[in-house]
């Protein structure tokens, strides 16, 4: 697949596109696992993927949602699968009720209304895992979780006819073990699933960070929004592989947020460290960023 309206970054073997200026469009893409966090506006090199973990209803990340169902229908794809915070789910269905009768057609789509803790099989051992996050009303975060069977310690030894045999008698020899392979913030301040493992264990980590400058805490706060020194913080306690942030103001010069990367965090976090979004374009309105 081409991706050529994306930026890429590569994390083990998961392949991430997407992009992210606050205020303007947040779009994440993650091939390999068959979901995207977010919609954005919907770019083209989306719309394969069957589904869509929306985080929140801003319309910097919500906006391209009838666009996707509609063009998924156009080209004959299966219906997408749009996993959303319950409280929209209304809102969104009627927001496709209405832009059918507009346009003449009503595109179909699966819509799963997701609470904190609830989960999704995408496929088989894959899960999406919901948690609540601390942005808008019903906000959510989620983390992909590959599950695996693995043999109980006492069974190792054993040959396959033996374990088999033990298992058709209903002897329990495997136990399961959650592999949290990456987490997905949305837009958020900080919250109590700073705490969770899942979040905590992810081996990717996507997290927003609006603010960087010193005078802007109480805009961050104002908004719901990480400003860098409260992410700093929760970051140096991660045991996360990779760190992408997302979601910088235009306000931010990348330099200035590479520095501080730099000064506040450990060498060894430092180094976790990816901007999603490495160039700059020309500003946008004034408090386009507090959305």
């Amino acid at each position: 697949m081409a991706y050529s309206r994306l930026n890429t970054i590569t994390c083990g073997n998961l392949e991430i596109h997407g992009y992210s200026v606050a205020g303007e469009e947040t779009v994440i893409a993650v091939p390999e696992l068959n979901v995207c966090f977010d919609v954005g506006k919907a770019p083209e090199e989306i719309l394969s993927i069957d589904h869509v973990l929306l985080s929140h209803g801003h319309m910097d990340h919500a906006a391209g949602i009838a666009y996707y169902c509609s063009q998924r229908d156009f080209r004959e794809m299966a219906p997408g699968t749009v996993l959303l915070p319950a409280r929209l789910l209304s809102e969104v269905q009627a927001l496709l009720a209405c832009w059918a009768r507009i346009d003449g057609t009503h595109p179909p789509a699966n819509f799963v209304p997701m609470e904190h803790g609830d989960e999704y099989e995408l496929r088989r051992n894959l899960f999406a895992f919901a948690f609540s996050t601390n942005h808008t009303a019903g906000s959510l975060g989620f983390t992909i979780i590959e599950r695996r069977q693995k043999l109980k310690p006492g069974f190792l030894d054993l040959p396959g006819p033996e374990i088999a045999r033990l298992r058709k008698a209903g002897e329990s020899v495997t136990y399961t073990i959650n592999m949290p392979l990456i987490t997905y913030l949305g837009d958020t301040m900080g919250g109590d699933f700073e705490q969770l493992a899942c979040v905590r264990q992810s081996q990717v980590l996507i997290a927003e960070c609006t603010f960087f400058d010193q005078d802007h805490h109480d805009r961050a706060r104002a908004g719901r929004h990480y400003h860098f020194d409260q992410l700093a913080e929760v970051l140096a306690g991660m045991e996360n592989e990779h760190v992408i942030l997302t979601h910088l103001s235009r306000r931010t010069e990348l330099k200035l947020a590479r520095q501080l990367v730099r000064e506040k965090l450990s060498p060894e976090t430092a180094a976790k460290i990816t901007f999603l979004m490495a160039r700059q374009k020309p500003a946008h309105k004034k408090g386009a960023e507090d959305e």
